[in-house]
């Protein structure tokens, strides 16, 4: 099956499609990952959900739940609502139930308000009766009562397709599901008896505890509940899954699980595992779980991980094979966890999003050679392309490639997109996304540190300390593991510089400040690359022409490359050539000396590398002749020049990193 048939959420997101199919498939028993999907806000998690659901939700039990950030979702109304979805009827398997569950659930629901065990002991079973038969006449049956306190968290991922929310509402669906009767109901309270975190014998004993633990224990009691309450869970699913006819796995999906009742959820579940299958011997649950995490979580230790015994993995190698081969020892919860990165999209992805987009906006279609732009603009993130898509769909008139579309694209980010009802500027509607608890003032203070390409620097030149820096890498907003500095991600550094270039005297006061810590620290480059943020072409022209002759080409090719990819505030009128013909005009009778060249390549180079200012890349062929021009001034190693003006004349961009490391 390829990405095309389960829809554009799974563009560079297959291997974890695959691995999600591989361990439902496996026996009941077998050991699986809980996969933690990891990524800045919009990096895809949601729509690889909806992916899992369309591709895997026909066939497979499922549940998904949302823990968005401000909602009180307690464990156990969490568990609830999984529970209900994961009884939908699937005509090719019995239906499931959790008995245990719910009588655990059922147990701790109201006060029973008992003096003793031995009083609970007597009436518990009535008592029982009583609170299921209240819930069967309002709700229709016990579970979906969780549906009025904790609904909210059920809402479909974004970007969920047609057939992904046809799915979802059939899990969501009522029906009258009842509490097993008679000995049935004292079978399942047996397991509580037995259970090692209950202190009582006595089944019903055990079930008058769960309720005191709640209503009247404290916070060690109320955590034993929810305790029990998961490996309730577990052993429902594992039951559920021995008989004939019954599924192999269920597929739980759980996003934005960085809040904190995400990380609860998570801390019980794997709590739970562990104390079933390693400290009890016991068989594993067939429970196939993806969640998604916007942030680093506090339980792995200091976000850069180097105490962590994962490496992040990313989805092109994703599969029970690869975690099987980097899991840690099974003596420690870290051995459940299956980390993966997600990568940004490469710009063949980019591409075909823009063509399985074609379907429904057709409008899209003079665009689909503009997705070099798009990928250079939004680094491949997918929300990013999303957006630019929807500011293009804007563009009357501007359809036709030439001068006018490329004086259009250049104030791309100010171009109205809807964010719901609301009309947002492309760059306020994606920096809300991507900055989502960051106020305005840190924004701001954001946009000056983005300044530096190395984010880290730019912290502690601005003066605004390691706080910042360190909630932008738990928020995964610094750029992947392959960076050699600490920068942000690409779309998020491009927003934020557009948003700067708005403030002149705090654009210039920033960059004059870096130049600065560059002189002293003797990193002459990384002083011209701020002085050439601030225009200065000439002086950065005259320190290039002077390397020119004592640095190999290799080293010298870096170094312009290093320099000319300073960000730019230059006027938003004229494409790249108008612009080019400002900044670098002709020498007085077309003379060509050594200063004009390095001039005119500094000045193409410095625009290319800006895909506001030269949207189709149609400086390349002006780099090309600039080396060749180059390679005619008397070196030896010529070669280097003439190689990278084949580069620009073909140029390919650089690959998303695919392995695991």
């Amino acid at each position: 099956m390829t990405d095309s048939a389960v829809g554009a959420g799974v563009l560079g997101r297959w291997g974890i499609v695959s691995l999600a199919g591989e361990a439902l498939g496996r026996p009941p028993q077998e050991e699986r990952p809980v996969t933690v999907l990891l990524g800045p806000r919009g990096s895809g998690a949601s729509e690889t959900h909806s992916a899992l659901m369309e591709r895997y939700g026909p066939s497979y039990p499922f549940a998904y739940l949302r823990f968005a950030p401000g909602q009180a979702l307690l464990p156990r109304y969490a568990l609830g609502l999984l529970a209900r979805q994961l009884e939908r009827r699937l005509p090719q398997y019995r239906r499931m139930s959790f008995p245990l569950l719910t009588l655990g659930l059922l147990a701790s629901d109201e006060d029973l308000s008992m003096t003793s065990l031995e009083e609970g002991r007597r009436s518990i079973q009535q008592r029982l009766r009583h609170f299921q038969q209240q819930a069967e006449n309002r709700y229709g049956d016990y579970l979906a009562a969780f549906f009025e306190v904790a609904g909210g968290a059920i809402g479909a991922p974004e970007g969920a397709s047609t057939a992904a929310l046809a799915l979802l509402n059939d899990a969501l669906r009522r029906g009258r599901r009842r509490l097993p009767g008679g000995n049935r109901l004292g079978q399942a309270a047996y397991w509580y008896g037995a259970h090692p975190l209950t202190r009582a014998q006595d089944r019903w004993e055990a079930l008058t505890e769960l309720n005191s633990w709640r209503h009247r224990g404290h916070e060690e009691d109320r955590d034993r509940l929810d305790r029990i309450l998961f490996s309730a869970f577990l052993e429902d699913l594992r039951r559920g899954a021995a008989p004939s006819f019954s599924p192999r796995s269920f597929l739980l999906l759980l996003d934005q699980t960085d809040t904190r009742y995400g990380r609860r959820f998570l801390d019980l579940l794997l709590r739970a595992r562990h104390d079933d299958t390693v400290v009890a011997s016991g068989p594993c649950d067939p429970l196939t779980v993806v969640a998604s995490c916007n942030r680093w979580l506090p339980r792995w230790g200091p976000a850069s991980g180097e105490q962590w015994p994962w490496q992040l993995r990313v989805p092109d190698g994703a599969s029970l094979e690869d975690w099987r081969a980097h899991r840690p020892p099974r003596d420690g919860e870290d051995t459940w966890w299956y980390p993966i990165r997600l990568r940004d999209l490469q710009q063949e992805e980019v591409h075909t999003l823009v063509e399985k987009q074609l379907h429904t906006h057709p409008g899209l279609s003079p665009f689909t050679r503009l997705t070099p732009f798009i990928h250079r603009l939004t680094g491949g993130l997918p929300k990013g392309v999303s957006q630019v898509l929807q500011a293009l769909q804007q563009a009357d008139g501007e359809r036709a490639p030439g001068p006018a579309q490329e004086r259009w694209l250049r104030t791309l980010p100010d171009r109205i997109v809807l964010v719901g009802e609301e009309q947002r500027t492309l760059a306020d509607a994606a920096l809300d996304s991507l900055l989502d608890g960051f106020d305005d003032r840190e924004r701001d203070r954001l946009a000056e540190c983005a300044a530096a390409p190395d984010l880290y620097v730019g912290t502690q030149v601005l003066g605004y300390g390691e706080a910042l820096f360190t909630q932008l890498r738990i928020r995964r907003l610094i750029d992947g593991p392959g960076a050699f500095t600490p920068a942000l991600h690409p779309w998020l550094r491009r927003l934020l510089l557009w948003k700067l270039a708005a403030r002149p005297s705090d654009w210039e006061a920033a960059h004059d400040l870096l130049a600065e810590h560059a002189r002293e620290a003797g990193r002459t480059p990384d002083r011209m690359y701020h002085l050439l943020a601030t225009g200065r072409l000439e002086e950065v022209t005259d320190h290039l022409l002077s390397r020119f002759d004592t640095l190999p080409a290799t080293t010298w090719i870096s170094e312009l490359e290093k320099v000319t990819a300073a960000p730019n505030r230059l006027a938003s009128v004229g494409g790249p050539l108008e612009l080019l013909a400002t900044l670098a005009p002709p020498e007085p009778g077309g003379a060509v000396t050594g200063r004009s060249v390095v001039r005119g390549l500094v000045a193409a180079r410095w625009l290319w590398s800006d895909p506001l200012a030269d949207p189709g890349m149609r400086l390349g062929h002006v780099l090309a002749d600039g080396f060749i021009q180059l390679s005619r001034l008397g070196r030896s190693d010529n070669v280097a020049l003439l190689n990278e003006s084949e580069r620009y004349l073909h140029w390919r961009p650089s690959r998303t990193t695919t392995n695991g490391s």
